[in-house]
């Protein structure tokens, strides 16, 4: 093959790539940021070595650096969520080891009850394989406009405000995540301990790092460019057929915790 053709492919994987992910960052807001931001994964530079100082651990962030860090729910192991897609089963393992915050939130969410009915709003397998994302919960409204959806998180009713997690990446080898940052922001070089394989499920924001709260998506293929930028925090187990049938409009009928309940630490 000609180094023409080689830099044609190269350039066109580039822009199948590019345009992908575009698509998701103009088809819907965090209410955060809903001028300018999308609640949807984007790219990420690629990465391999170690953390820095400037990454923060998870015992300064609990107590000092992230307000209201401690009024989180927290999962102190793994739990296994079943999801119900038109009938079909998709079990979920939650890890809450590698990502105790991120899973503790989905983990509540579940056990409330935000998850039961909303729709997926965000499907994209063309030109490749993507991801699948739902967890708007102003789609419990049957009227709000299907267009909308994406631009909205979990009010929690005690506050009357919208519950935002921090971003939070465990690399590889260490004992805590960082918290509030990119790798690349934090100078991480490693890999995370939780990837964007295929069914992973991690969870979405606008470009703010500390922007999510109720939306997530399941990795429909190997995306290893979002590792280090977004929060990965389960795998799919079982049922990864179902997701790969999920069209966009489809509806959660029910999401379920049927292990490790008494793993979720809810601050009281």
């Amino acid at each position: 093959m000609s180094q023409y053709l080689k830099m044609r492919l190269k350039v066109t994987k580039f822009l199948v790539t590019f345009l992908m992910v575009a698509a998701l960052m103009l088809g819907g807001c965090s209410t955060q940021q809903v001028s300018s931001n999308s609640s949807s994964p984007a790219t990420a530079s690629p990465s391999s070595t170690t953390t820095t100082t400037e990454a923060t651990s998870v015992s300064e962030t609990t107590s000092e650096s992230i307000p209201g860090m401690n009024n989180l729910p927290r999962l102190e192991g793994k739990a296994t969520v079943v999801m119900t897609v038109k009938g079909s089963p998709i079990t979920i393992e939650v890890d809450g080891t590698n990502a105790p915050i991120t899973a503790g939130n989905f983990v509540d969410l579940v056990q409330k009850g935000v998850y039961d009915g909303l729709a997926f709003h965000r499907v994209v397998r063309d030109p490749q394989p993507f991801v699948v994302q739902g967890g708007d919960p102003q789609g419990k409204d049957p009227k709000f406009p299907a267009s909308r959806l994406g631009t909205g998180g979990y009010i929690d009713p005690k506050t009357g405000t919208e519950r935002y997690i921090p971003l939070e990446i465990k690399p590889k080898g260490e004992a805590s995540p960082i918290y509030s940052k990119t790798f690349e922001m934090a100078r991480v070089t490693t890999t995370p301990e939780l990837t964007h394989k295929q069914g992973a499920i991690a969870m979405a924001r606008s470009q703010q790092p500390d922007s999510a709260s109720s939306q997530f998506y399941f990795a429909l293929a190997d995306l290893g460019f979002l590792d280090g930028n977004y929060a990965v925090f389960g795998q799919v187990t079982q049922g990864f057929d179902v997701v790969n049938k999920i069209q966009q409009g489809d509806r959660i009928d029910s999401a379920k915790v049927t292990q490790g309940a008494e793993n979720l630490k809810v601050p009281q």
